[in-house]
């Protein structure tokens, strides 16, 4: 293993704790709630299904998680367009969190970045971008690396999807 190698496994690892960490901070779950609601944000309407593959979780899981986030006021479960599916949506006080988590992702992700010059900055995005194209294995694994992302921000995105 060489040192980049080393140091990329670093900075995944200790980003991702801080990530969680400010997540579970700003919402006091864990687990993929925090990843739900992001998704569910940016794909109103999303089946039980489909919010179950983006967070690789088991269908129960993923109902009792559901559960959970339209007990505390956070989701609310509607009739789908084809009748035989339910829709999920965001409630006003679920879209003000997703707000808060997103705000609370990004400031963790600006620390990481402190101390690069813009130029920089652009040539660290070129290299994720070429990286990151080579994570999906297949299409809703693409959806699965960007369950967090601020998907309207990633202009060009290296990993576009279309399961959802």
């Amino acid at each position: 293993m060489d040192r980049t190698t080393n140091l990329l496994g670093a900075l995944a690892l200790g980003i991702t704790d801080r990530i969680k960490s400010g997540m579970k901070n700003t919402l006091d779950r864990s687990g993929e709630t925090a990843a739900a609601i992001v998704v569910l944000g940016y794909a109103p309407g999303m089946s039980v299904e489909i919010l179950r593959q983006v967070l690789d979780l088991s269908h129960p899981g993923t109902v009792r998680l559901i559960d959970r986030l339209e007990e505390d006021g956070l989701v609310e479960r509607r009739k789908a367009e084809d009748g035989r599916a339910v829709a999920l949506h965001l409630t006003r006080r679920g879209g003000k969190l997703r707000q808060q988590l997103m705000d609370r992702r990004l400031d963790t992700l600006e620390a990481a970045l402190k101390g690069l010059t813009a130029d920089e900055r652009v040539v660290l995005g070129d290299l994720l971008a070429k990286v990151l194209t080579n994570l999906p294995e297949t299409e809703m694994a693409k959806h699965r690396i960007c369950r967090l992302c601020a998907v309207r921000t990633c202009r060009n995105c290296p990993i576009p999807g279309h399961a959802i």
